[in-house]
């Protein structure tokens, strides 16, 4: 059985009926009922990190939980109550709602205004582990982000599962851990209107402050330029982390869900085994394995055998390149539980493209000869934080990537930095089908991880009209310019 607390992360959405209001508004047919509207109030909340109050925001329904829960075939119905003293907007990311449904400020639309709120009405078409987020300025840094699961014919009446969100956190203000990191250029960070920087040009070396790294000149990839305060777990760290009661003997469906905005982790699952059965909401053939590397923005759905005996199993996410740790302890029946330390006993490696090349998709797209390809460089440097595609950091005079209705699109993704950059295209799907030189049936998703050095190609359709974002999700190179779109209307 679930504690309370996972039952929040994992439990259907309480919704809340509103007044009819026509039905170019609720989508409905005349005469036929429509859907209850489920209401995200974005809030500023308090949380204990560490045994010290944190000041945070988040996105949660009346009644406290988390994020939503639905499912497949419903409609996505939701209003967005904005009760912060600061504009907002939210992105539902994995989904393919109407373009203008998307949720990122100056692309799909203006973000909603203190004390506003904003509808949204779509149809769920498609299953699986998805998350919400803001895409207004840093906002995602303070977690503003929460689950957002759609149930499909995957998951049988009775199964036990648990969401786990993974995310990093820092006592010092985002925007404060930005300037510090554009100091690098010599100069403080200068924001376009959309919220990306402006690249400076004159590189300079400054040491750690408030939350940041000096970068070496040491050989190899660059890793964790920003030195977090704590990694969180369900928003607890395994000095207080939360325990998961689940029935022994039973599987359970550990939806993991990466919403941090710098760190990647490799997932360990201690002494029990597990399949991968999905990546960002999609059904891969399964993969066993005990540890699996999740990339920001990532998620991975992990079917856990529990064995029959009584016993803890902490399952914990080790930051990559480093010994620090968060996570979660599965318990079954009576067992007690023992501290779980937040070093590792080693350090973990940096992520790699080995089991990307391993994934094989269980529902692949169509293989039809694309109609169009895009060369895709990620390019800039630590030195300076300098960040953006094809060589040139987004700003809105810069073209999107042309496609037209219809077309099978093939990116090219190059890394040409030390840095790995976890790639993410709004509103669609696609599949990877290479990863240096070698073709393949990938998985489908959402986000993929270029690591320094590598080449990854992807191909999607364009089926879903619109402006789209297409950029890094790690929150401080999005906003220094590695950011572009993707444009059919």
């Amino acid at each position: 059985m679930l504690s309370r607390r996972s039952a929040l992360f994992s439990a259907f959405a309480a919704c809340v009926a509103l007044p009819h209001r026509s039905r170019a508004q609720d989508g409905a047919p005349l005469g036929e009922k429509p859907e209850p509207v489920t209401i995200l109030r974005v809030q500023r909340r308090n949380i204990e990190v560490n045994g010290k109050a944190a000041s945070v925001l988040g996105v949660r329904q009346p009644d406290g939980a988390p994020g939503l829960v639905t499912e497949v075939g419903r409609r996505f119905r939701v209003r967005v109550d904005n009760e912060l003293d600061a504009p907002t907007l939210i992105h539902w990311h994995g989904l393919a709602p109407p373009w203008r449904q998307d949720g990122v400020p100056g692309i799909s639309g203006p973000p909603i205004s203190p004390g506003a709120s904003a509808e949204y009405d779509f149809p769920l078409r498609f299953g699986g582990t998805f998350w919400m987020h803001s895409h207004e300025g840093l906002q995602e840094q303070s977690l503003l982000s929460a689950p957002l699961i759609i149930r499909d014919g995957r998951d049988p009446p009775g199964r036990q599962e648990a969401t786990i969100m993974l995310a990093d956190f820092s006592f010092t203000p985002a925007a404060q851990i930005y300037a510090e990191l554009r100091k690098r250029n010599g100069r403080p960070a200068s924001l376009t209107p959309s919220g990306a920087a402006k690249s400076g040009t004159s590189p300079s070396k400054v040491p750690r402050v408030d939350g940041v790294d000096k970068r070496g000149e040491a050989k190899g990839p660059d890793l964790n330029d920003v030195r977090y305060d704590a990694f969180l777990a369900n928003e607890r760290t395994l000095a207080d982390p939360e325990t998961i009661r689940v029935e022994p003997g039973e599987p359970i469906l550990l939806r993991v869900i990466n919403s941090s905005s710098m760190s990647a982790y490799h997932l360990d699952l201690g002494a029990l085994s597990g399949e991968l059965v999905a990546v960002d909401g999609f059904r891969v053939r399964p993969v066993p394995g005990q540890r699996f590397p999740i990339a920001v923005a990532q998620r991975l759905d992990i079917l856990v055998k529990v064995p029959r005996r009584p016993a803890a199993f902490p399952v914990r996410a080790i930051l990559e390149g480093e010994r620090r740790q968060t996570g979660v302890i599965l318990v079954a029946g009576r067992a007690p539980v023992s501290r779980v330390s937040e070093n590792a006993l080693k350090p973990s490696p940096a992520l790699t493209l080995d089991l990307e090349r391993r994934l094989r998709a269980a529902a692949p797209l169509a293989s039809p000869k694309p109609d169009r390809t895009h060369q895709v460089d990620l390019t800039g440097e630590m030195n300076g934080y300098v960040w953006s595609i094809n060589g040139v950091s987004w700003n809105k005079d810069v073209p999107p990537l042309a496609v037209a209705e219809g077309e099978r699109v093939e990116l090219v993704l190059q890394n040409k930095t030390r840095m790995s950059h976890p790639m993410h295209l709004h509103g669609h799907q696609f599949q990877v089908v290479e990863i240096d030189g070698e073709r393949f049936s990938g998985a489908v998703r959402d986000t993929v991880l270029v690591t320094p050095g590598s080449r990854v190609v992807v191909e999607f359709d364009a089926n879903n009209p619109g402006w789209w974002a297409f950029h890094c999700h790690l929150l401080y190179h999005q906003a220094a310019g590695m950011f572009a779109t993707v444009r059919y209307i």
